[in-house]
């Protein structure tokens, strides 16, 4: 008997509840802790680029030891996995509360990524499982609200927490949940959700090549910006460490008896459609937008973190709702019909919708637009889950944390190209405007001379020539910022075309596949007739 036929209604809604509440506070502390770093950087006696390990550790750390998570499923189950993902990442929270230096927090940080990666491969495997077949697009669309929910209530929660009682709330409202979750998980959680245990073999050698490789890379594209990529020989060095370790850990795969990844799983085809898709869809092109919009509000319409929350709530209320209905959808005409009509929203919202965000676009009329994209990004994890996972039968676990490692990997590089990106394009806008108003300095001078004289009713002529001076390069800057979020918001949708491509790939191998076998089955028949 299977599990989800042994888990009836009333249970499995608690079950996904308990599942569900572990990897929302998990996926929230992603985002959530963002907002709080300026505020961190005195207690914690470090700058801005020190601080900025407290987000690069999390994500070095759910990745690496998202690989663990097969080979400890297989040994000692999923249940007790979660559980102890719950209890690491209650721990850490705690831990980084309690924290008093840069030290002391990146560590405890390091501890919530690994509870991070036990929480949400076990969780998803989970909940996938305990639902039937025909129910389990609704399965990851549940699954789906937490992981693309609560990114987006990231900067409320983390506004309202840090203004009205504290930073080291953020991490603290964390371990009253968490512990009340440890609970209901060990008191609840069936012991039939098990699969059956397995005498692995861990793989050290391969293990330690890709953390290497992961660590390597995660960290050039974290620091890349900041330390000028390729210009810098500590850029370099991790490049290339990243680059021999990745081909020493493919050889250690080849060679070894007992490989860390079963790549046979790439040979499905739902599965390595699902996986490309993710990567260039969510990872390179959705990450740029999660990270532009903030930057959006808060650097171009001088918005604080907690407004600017408020202005992507509606957009997170989207998301929420439509991945339930997209997980419904999912499970009646099909994943594979939703991912088609969520791509080309996405597209029409990336290239129509979000390049006309500026500085002059109204407040609420930038909520709307937002809510459209919103829609789509809702639309878009219920079915690319469900097609991944649809046919891995005991390669469950291990595509999931494949999807999420993705996740990781792919949001990195998003991030870093949208960084990239947002700070060449402001140059050049800036450059471009400027070589513009050299052209016609009479205007220039008139403009400043007139701005100085307003000037001079509150300071000395020299310096109201200088502050009018310097309201003109902050207007350029803000009109050259305005132009660049343009740019990127449509840049970024490149990237969801290169993604689209898979699901095309994917149509046409299942059209004339088909085609292929009946043709085939044909003569055959017509041979034996003969």
């Amino acid at each position: 008997m299977e599990v989800y036929e042994r888990i009836k209604g009333a249970e499995r809604a608690f079950l996904t509840g308990i599942l569900i509440c572990g990897v929302f506070m998990a996926v929230l502390d992603t985002t959530i802790v963002e907002v709080i770093l300026p505020k961190i950087m005195a207690p914690l006696s470090t700058d801005i680029y020190g601080i900025q390990w407290v987000v690069t550790i999390y994500m070095i750390s759910a990745a690496t030891f998202l690989l663990l998570v097969e080979t400890l499923t297989k040994k000692f189950g999923v249940r007790k996995v979660f559980l102890t993902g719950l209890i690491l990442f209650t721990g850490g929270s705690f831990l980084c509360g309690q924290a008093e230096n840069l030290s002391e927090m990146i560590t405890f940080r390091a501890f919530q990524g690994c509870g991070e990666a036990f929480l949400v491969a076990t969780a998803e495997t989970m909940i996938f499982t305990i639902y039937p077949p025909e129910k389990r697009g609704l399965a990851m669309g549940i699954y789906a609200l937490a992981v693309s929910f609560s990114p987006a209530l990231g900067p409320t929660i983390g506004g309202y927490l840090t203004e009205h009682l504290g930073w080291r709330y953020v991490f603290y409202i964390n371990v009253p949940i968490g512990i009340m979750d440890i609970i209901a998980s060990y008191a609840f959680i069936p012991p039939e959700i098990e699969e059956k245990k397995e005498d692995a073999r861990f793989n050290w050698t391969s293990f330690f090549f890709i953390s290497v490789a992961t660590v390597s890379l995660l960290t050039l594209l974290s620091k890349g910006q900041q330390k000028g990529w390729f210009q810098s020989m500590f850029i370099v060095k991790l490049f290339f460490i990243s680059s021999i370790s990745f081909l020493l850990y493919f050889i250690s795969e080849i060679i070894s008896k007992d490989p860390l990844i079963d790549f046979s799983i790439f040979r499905i085809r739902e599965f390595r459609t699902a996986i490309g898709v993710y990567f260039f869809i969510l990872g390179l092109s959705m990450y740029q937008v999660f990270y532009l919009l903030p930057q959006y509000y808060e650097r171009l319409r001088f918005l604080g973190t907690f407004k600017t929350g408020l202005y992507l709530m509606p957009m997170a209320l989207c998301i929420g709702l439509f991945s339930v209905v997209s997980g419904i959808m999912s499970d009646r005409i099909g994943p594979e019909r939703v991912l088609i009509l969520t791509v080309i929203l996405y597209l029409l919202s990336v290239f129509f919708v979000l390049p006309h965000l500026n500085y002059y676009t109204p407040k609420r009329k930038s909520v709307f637009m937002t809510m459209t994209w919103g829609i789509s990004i809702g639309m878009f994890f219920a079915p690319v889950t469900t097609l991944a996972l649809k046919k891995l039968g005991d390669k469950t676990n291990l595509g999931v944390s494949l999807m999420h490692y993705i996740r990781f990997i792919g949001g990195s590089f998003g991030t870093a190209i949208a960084t990239n990106k947002l700070q060449k394009s402001i140059a050049f806008h800036y450059d471009e405007i400027a070589g513009l108003q050299s052209q016609d300095l009479y205007w220039i001078e008139k403009y400043i001379n007139e701005w100085s004289l307003y000037a001079q009713k509150y300071f000395f002529p020299e310096l109201a020539i200088k502050k009018s001076k310097a309201l003109l390069g902050s207007v350029t800057n803000l009109k050259s910022m305005s132009y660049a979020f343009q740019d990127t918001f449509f840049s970024s949708g490149i990237y969801a075309i290169l993604g689209s491509m898979f699901l095309v790939i994917f149509f046409l191998e299942e059209k004339y596949g088909k085609a292929f076998k009946k043709g085939k089955g044909k003569a055959s028949a017509e041979k034996r007739d003969t």
